[in-house]
């Protein structure tokens, strides 16, 4: 559950006093732990947030506060949102900024960090997992770079809203906590108001933290355990040397899971719009939702972002791109992996090259699940010649696989709006022929399709417009499509607004925007 605030015309001011900014008697969050920080603290800076002048509380995700063992009631209390808003610092908690290295569109940056956030702590949810607790928007930072160290309501609240429908939809991710608005007027298209994500990750480790690390000397053997003993245990206790030594088997995973995050990207039409080697997790979450957008029609050249002026990271590149990225994170590990460096290159090269087969064997399964073949064996020129039927109909991609489940039970008006029958009729041919040797009925395999296929996406021109009126003051539109989006595959007929794309001539001059 999700509580937004029910305001019109300005954000609700719930606290009158600044908090002190360096108290540590705060307990709204407890139990804060610090192992990143103490196990390495040679890639942190101790910092501490730039007080809020007048926090509010504008969203509070209170089925991840539970899960985190933290009260709903005591994050909107005072000391809650001082917290949340960077103001004050939780007892026993010693934030840090995170330092870290990486590509940004090719080029290299030897040192990035934590211009604008940091990190607060860690906890251990429910199931046993330790997850960071971690603020955007905070204020500056000496990783800063000459920004402000601020963050605006519309891009916080953005990635809140995808975080959470990514959740949703069963993709690897960071989770938003809350959103504080943290009445301090910021400058960016003029004066915005700032606010401060809190975000939830398993981590935030990334290939720039080992692009960094690689610079530092001893270090880097340190961070490969830690990441090891956190993300991948089963590796822990095997040597450190040898041909199948633990970081050999963590590149090996991590290449297995980023493979596998990117193709459930390419099945819900997701384009991250800056995949930088900082923005990968060597957990294999999605992280950044910066100028992240979802596609409408199908089309692998679509690009969203603002600054991607040369489509580096165009919705169809995204998994060469991680094949890239995930070569500048082997290149760090190349003394951990082998005696020799003539032998490490080979031993990660080996690896690496996996990543296409990897990619497709995940690609093919999900499709073959949308099309309701799940576990029968699928033709590639099947998907390849529905993918050019949609391309060239410019059919929307989430719609059309809800229609052709509403085929299957008999109803064609769905698919005739989207795609010309006689453009898709040799098609519907091929795809009927498979289902017959499945020895299900249309209408349960019709059912299996809507569980994987969503209904509910974060549509660019519904989030455009939610986060305008956030913007000024009124979170009422987003508040309702929060509500949809985290419940992307249950039909309902009053949402019916909500799974319709947006009108052709909005795409075509849409953007995205990084919100720094």
């Amino acid at each position: 559950m999700h509580a937004v605030s029910e305001v019109a015309g300005g954000y609700p001011r719930i606290m009158t006093a600044l908090p002190d900014s360096t108290s540590d008697t705060n307990t709204a969050v407890a139990g804060l732990e610090n192992t990143f920080a103490e196990e390495l603290g040679e890639l942190t800076v101790p910092w501490k947030g730039v007080p809020a002048p007048a926090p509010a509380l504008l969203v509070l995700n209170e089925q991840l506060a539970a899960d985190l063992g933290l009260s709903a009631e005591a994050l909107r209390s005072e000391d809650g949102v001082a917290v949340l808003s960077g103001s004050a610092v939780p007892a026993g908690s010693t934030p840090v900024a995170m330092a870290y290295a990486g590509h940004q569109f090719g080029g290299y940056a030897p040192l990035l960090g934590d211009g604008r956030a940091m990190l607060l702590g860690e906890l251990v949810d429910a199931g046993g997992r330790r997850v960071d607790l971690h603020l955007k928007g905070s204020g500056p930072t000496p990783f800063s770079r000459g920004g402000d160290g601020f963050a605006v309501v519309g891009p916080m609240l953005r990635e809140y809203l995808v975080s959470e429908a990514m959740s949703a939809l069963g993709i690897p991710t960071t989770r938003a906590l809350s959103v504080v608005a943290t009445g301090r007027d910021v400058r960016r298209n003029g004066a915005e108001p700032g606010a401060v994500l809190a975000r939830v990750a398993s981590s935030h480790l990334r290939v720039g933290t080992f692009e960094y690390a690689a610079r530092q000397g001893e270090v880097l053997p340190r961070l490969a355990d830690y990441a090891i003993a956190r993300h991948y245990p089963e590796l822990a206790d095997l040597p450190a040397t040898g041909d199948d030594n633990r970081y050999l088997r963590f590149f090996d995973a991590v290449v297995e899971a980023q493979a596998s995050l990117v193709a459930k990207w390419m099945l819900i039409g997701f384009v991250h719009g800056v995949m930088n080697t900082d923005n990968t997790t060597v957990s294999g979450e999605t992280i950044d939702y910066g100028p992240c957008a979802f596609v409408d029609a199908f089309d692998p050249g679509a690009v969203f972002s603002s600054i991607d002026r040369g489509g580096r990271y165009a919705f169809g590149n995204q998994p060469a791109v991680l094949t890239w990225n995930l070569a500048r994170f082997a290149e760090t590990l190349l003394p951990l992996l082998a005696s020799t460096p003539d032998d490490a290159i080979t031993a990660a090269s080996a690896v690496l090259d996996t990543f296409d087969d990897r990619y497709d064997g995940h690609l093919t399964t999900g499709i073959a699940a949308k099309l309701g073949v799940a576990g029968i064996r699928i033709e590639r020129a099947l998907v390849d010649d529905l993918l050019t039927v949609m391309e060239e109909s410019g059919a929307d991609w989430t719609g059309s696989f809800r229609a052709l489940a509403d085929e299957l039970r008999g109803d064609s008006a769905p698919l005739d709006r989207l795609v010309p029958r006689a453009a898709i009729g040799p098609w519907l041919e091929r795809w009927n022929a498979l289902l017959a040797r499945q020895g299900r009925s249309p209408a349960e395999i019709a059912d299996a399709m809507d569980r994987v296929n969503p209904l509910y996406i974060p549509r660019n021109h519904l989030v455009d417009a939610a986060l305008r009126a956030a913007t000024e003051g009124d979170l009422s539109l987003f508040g309702k499509l929060l509500e949809v989006v985290t419940q992307p595959f249950e039909r309902r007929d009053e949402w019916s607004d909500y799974a319709v794309p947006a009108p052709r001539l909005f795409n075509e001059s849409f953007q995205t925007f990084c919100g720094t």
